[in-house]
């Protein structure tokens, strides 16, 4: 098995929004998709939505599966984690770019780990991230830019890092305001950019698994949900549907703990990342790979970061946050999983990802 790795300038979330742009006259914008031309888009990002999932689950997929005829296959950027993709989708950068490293990453000049999804306001988002993101500069072009999200990630960490930019609608979980909302949005001027994000998909997954039947009736329900909210579009408004990562389940049996192994500890400083992507943090990068590789053998791709960046994991690595990502990193070929004692709640996971394996990087882009 070898990774899959991104396309970046090709085709990974990165290339969405600007190809977007490209065709609400954002500078500097290319549509390297091959999007139709509209005015106005609804791009709807579905936690979870795999590609391989996805489609192997034709029946339950619904409208979605008989919009797959269409669909270009994307992937996610390294890792293939929610906090990193939706960075890269917001800013059009590679994960390199942006510095959104991981679920956890190192936060440099503190020796701790950042938590992106817990992430509040310090360190203060737009430093961390300076880069005017897409929505910013579609906003800044005249575009009327609106984000449909769950209120609750108003003013978050990641939302301000990565998804910035104009009016911030929030949400409830009742579907029919979901659907006013994003409708109204869509409809509020003549060049409109909606950006909607729905979760319910990938919790699933996490809780009881990608091979569960309740996770089959969640796709269908969010399936149903896409085909409602396309019929209270009008024609002119083009919807996109895309997901951040695909997921596979790991099962008891093929579960360690780093702690529990005092040679994989030796010389790791900080340990973060996800299960199935280890970001590693260490003065000894070598002996730790020899370590870890010893360890697993073709149960894990083990780099040095130069290593990963040689190879394209990451794209372009801006040096200024090239620290945050793992000194040595770690991603599981199968369906092995590294947990540690510091984030006991990954335990309870079923479905995870993270990883380079093409059930968990590749991604589609749905237009309806």
């Amino acid at each position: 098995m070898t990774p899959v790795l991104p396309a970046y300038g090709r085709s990974t979330l990165a290339e969405v929004v600007p190809s977007v742009g490209a065709h609400l006259g954002l500078s500097d914008c290319t549509d390297v998709l091959g999007l139709p031309d509209a005015s106005r888009y609804v791009l709807l990002l579905v936690d979870g939505l795999g590609w391989a999932v996805t489609f192997e689950a034709s029946d339950a997929a619904g409208y979605l599966a008989e919009l797959a005829g269409d669909a270009i296959r994307l992937t996610a950027g390294v890792p293939s984690t929610t906090v990193t993709s939706l960075t890269s989708l917001g800013t059009g950068l590679p994960p390199g770019g942006h510095g959104i490293a991981g679920f956890s990453f190192r936060c440099p000049g503190r020796a701790t780990v950042l938590n992106a999804l817990a992430w509040l306001q310090d360190p203060d988002p737009r430093e961390f991230q300076p880069v005017p993101t897409m929505l910013e500069r579609a906003a800044a072009a005249g575009v009327v830019v609106t984000r449909v999200l769950p209120a609750r990630f108003q003013g978050s960490g990641l939302t301000e890092a990565g998804l910035r930019g104009g009016q911030f609608v929030g949400e409830a979980d009742d579907e029919a305001h979901r659907i006013r909302a994003v409708r109204d949005a869509a409809t509020a001027g003549d060049r409109t950019l909606v950006y909607h994000y729905v979760r319910e998909l990938d919790h699933t997954g996490h809780t009881v698994g990608v091979a569960s039947p309740q996770w089959l009736r969640r796709l269908a329900r969010v399936a149903r949900y896409v085909a409602r909210l396309r019929a209270a579009l009008p024609d002119d408004v083009t919807l996109l549907v895309t997901g951040d990562h695909g997921m596979l389940d790991v099962p008891g049996h093929h579960r360690l703990v780093a702690e529990d192994d005092p040679v994989l500890m030796t010389g790791v400083d900080l340990l973060a990342g996800e299960a199935r992507f280890r970001q590693l943090y260490t003065a000894d990068p070598e002996g730790v790979v020899d370590r870890w590789s010893s360890r697993f053998g073709d149960r894990a791709w083990v780099r040095t970061r130069s290593q990963a960046v040689g190879e394209g994991w990451f794209g372009t690595m801006d040096e200024r946050v090239a620290d945050r990502f793992g000194d040595v990193v770690v991603a599981m070929r199968t369906d092995w999983a590294v947990l540690t004692t510091t984030f006991p709640k990954e335990h309870t996971l079923v479905g995870m990802h993270g990883s380079l394996t093409e059930a968990e990087m590749a991604v589609p882009l749905l237009l309806a």
